[in-house]
């Protein structure tokens, strides 16, 4: 079996966002680590050199490949910052047409600057696809209320 190249590393959140030489995907990460932490109750995690991931879920592809993926995550890279949606774009396409100027990949989406860009709609975003990924229903309704669109 090959060993995964993307994992969990000890490196330091703090330290990794502060090298951040990009002042605006500098600021995106603080913030992004404050909302995605929100949003998972889960700690920043290093996955990687450069992946700041929340929380972990498992992976099983038709080819019998496996392994484990931080269940939401960021990297501010040079470009834009890329938030990672395991579970696909797709999956998120009405929010993300109320979220502003970004790009898309088919797991990623991209943002030049988060002050450009709805807030609310990504936490939303973020939320959907952590509680997907983690199978936690229970997890999108305490988040939301119970006004909120179930996340199924």
């Amino acid at each position: 079996m090959v060993e995964n190249k993307t994992g969990p590393t000890e490196d330091y959140v703090e330290a990794f966002v502060a090298s951040v030489e990009n002042p605006v995907r500098r600021r995106d990460a603080q913030r992004l680590v404050e909302l995605m932490g929100r949003v998972t109750g889960e700690p920043p995690r290093m996955w990687g050199p450069s992946i700041v991931g929340f929380g972990t879920y498992h992976y099983r592809y038709a080819s019998g490949r496996e392994g484990d993926m931080a269940a939401a995550g960021f990297s501010p890279r040079k470009a834009a910052t890329t938030v990672y949606l395991m579970d696909g774009v797709d999956a998120h396409a009405a929010l993300l047409d109320r979220l502003g100027p970004h790009a898309v990949g088919k797991g990623c989406v991209y943002v030049k600057d988060l002050d450009a860009v709805d807030l609310g709609v990504l936490e939303e975003v973020v939320h959907r696809s952590y509680a997907t990924l983690t199978g936690d229903r229970e997890f999108g309704r305490r988040l939301s209320g119970p006004s909120a669109q179930d996340p199924s």
